[in-house]
């Protein structure tokens, strides 16, 4: 398998050479140049396995230079951290199955990706002899989550931007108590595209790229999409057991369009899937795209599912790579206008097109403390407010099949928001309660690339 840039400068790479490189040098995404199709004997055979066994199965036809015993006990390894025999188990409440994907270190579904991640840049370092400097920005889940996938591991380094005051006090903790040599935390004054500009401009500097051996862990990197395919396919068949249904509906929450564009790459695959339903919060980006052709920047709103509070999706440019069939000068084009405008919009043609792959609703946050409360009292069961915008919006424009809502994060990572919705006194997990009171380090930044990148400079370590 070789893989490509959505800008058409770069292509031909390897697996390994895909993951390192994090961003094209082109300022593309990379992608597999095809997208392996699954037989409905293949589908068949996959249904019957574990977890970790399809993870490994899906895993091996996109990493195609990993020896297979070296790549099976790198999944192996990734999730034996989890907490729960299935990793990513689905359950039923009420007439909506819950894809749980909370049941890693750090009690959201980035650590489905980011365990992979971890173990699997540490396995090309040692084998290379390399050193390698993550540099990472998050609005919420994803530092806590990369930062858990390396700490104190060898020849790496991890940098992670948080946009200060704008994510929960439990993702906050969940980062900043991480206080090992090679962990780097840095709250910058400004918003999540903010610090996911200054991420994009700092891979832009191929020479400080290069001098400081700089890799991803944002889902610009391809594992990421990569890893999460998994749990869309393991979803689908556990939900067929349960119904006997050929089809099934998933809702997504996203704000940087990554969780969703893997539930896409499923599809492509031969997932059997209706529409995805696209959900966000007042951040409606995403959801003015799918429903009018419009993707244009607006202010960023404070929410509270802080991990969707995003305006500019890191992912989207892979979208844009399938919806103008591969053709990168129509992606340049785009990107381009987008850079100098802020705007993109689309032709009816085009419309069409991306509403045969998606449906899309926005919930704001009186209705998302609405959904929590009453999915609670109706079925017994707490959704986080990431979730529950999932599950409001595909009230609004879910098909009639059965409907299964990511759980993107545990609810006890935003007890601001749960306290708001139910009355119930929830009791403290032990994972979360165990880092109150212990030492925080954390460097304070304005919103400025070279201020971050003297950071980077002064802590980081050459290859």
């Amino acid at each position: 398998m070789k893989y490509c840039s959505t800008r058409g400068q770069v292509r031909d790479l390897s697996f390994s050479d895909a993951v390192m490189m994090g961003l094209a040098s082109d300022g593309g995404l990379l992608l597999p140049e095809q997208i392996p199709q699954l037989t409905q004997p293949q589908l068949e055979s996959f249904s019957r396995l574990s977890y970790t066994d399809l993870a490994y199965e899906i895993i091996s036809l996109y990493a195609t230079d990993v020896p297979a015993a070296d790549l099976r006990r790198l999944v192996n390894t990734s999730y034996a951290s989890f907490n729960h025999p299935e990793i990513t188990p689905v359950v039923k409440q009420d007439d909506v199955y819950i894809l749980e994907l909370f049941h890693g270190p750090t009690l959201a579904f980035k650590d489905v990706a980011l365990q992979f991640l971890g173990n699997l840049f540490e396995y090309y370092l040692i084998r290379d002899n390399r050193n390698l400097n993550i540099i990472g920005a998050t609005s919420g889940d994803t530092g806590s989550a990369a930062i858990a996938g390396v700490r104190g591991k060898k020849n790496i380094n991890i940098f992670i931007l948080f946009p200060f005051g704008r994510v929960s006090s439990v993702q906050e903790m969940q980062m900043t108590t991480v206080t090992d040599d090679n962990v780097f935390n840095v709250a910058i004054d400004g918003t999540f595209d903010d610090a996911q500009a200054i991420i994009k401009e700092i891979f832009n500097d191929q020479q400080f790229k290069q001098t400081h051996a700089l890799g991803s862990i944002n889902s610009i990197n391809w594992v990421r999409v990569l890893a999460q395919i998994v749990y869309y396919f393991y979803a689908y068949f556990r939900v067929r057991e349960q119904t006997a249904c050929e089809q099934v509906q998933f809702s997504v929450p996203t704000g940087n369009f990554g969780d969703i564009f893997a539930g896409y790459i499923a599809g492509k695959m031969g997932l059997p899937t209706r529409r995805f339903i696209l959900a966000t919060n007042s951040n409606n980006i995403l959801c003015r795209f799918v429903n009018e052709g419009d993707y244009s920047l607006a202010d960023v709103h404070h929410s509270l599912s802080p991990s969707m509070d995003i305006q500019v999706a890191s992912n989207f440019e892979r979208y844009l790579y399938y919806l103008y069939e591969g053709d990168t000068a129509a992606v340049v084009t785009a990107m381009d206008r987008f850079k100098k405008t802020g705007k993109i919009t689309f032709s009816a043609a085009l419309q069409t097109k991306i509403q045969q792959d998606f449906v899309a609703a926005s919930v704001d946050d009186q209705q998302t403390l609405e959904q929590i409360s009453s999915f609670y009292h109706h079925t017994g069961y707490l959704l986080d407010p990431h979730t529950a915008v999932g599950v409001k919006a595909a009230s609004k424009v879910g098909e009639d099949v059965p409907l299964v809502c990511l759980a993107t994060a545990h609810p006890a990572k935003f007890p601001e928001a749960i306290n708001k919705a139910i009355k119930d006194k929830r009791p403290p997990l032990e994972i979360i309660e165990r880092l109150r009171g212990l030492p925080r380090r954390c460097e304070r930044l304005a919103a400025d690339a070279s201020l971050i990148k003297e950071m980077v400079a002064r802590n980081s370590s050459k290859s």
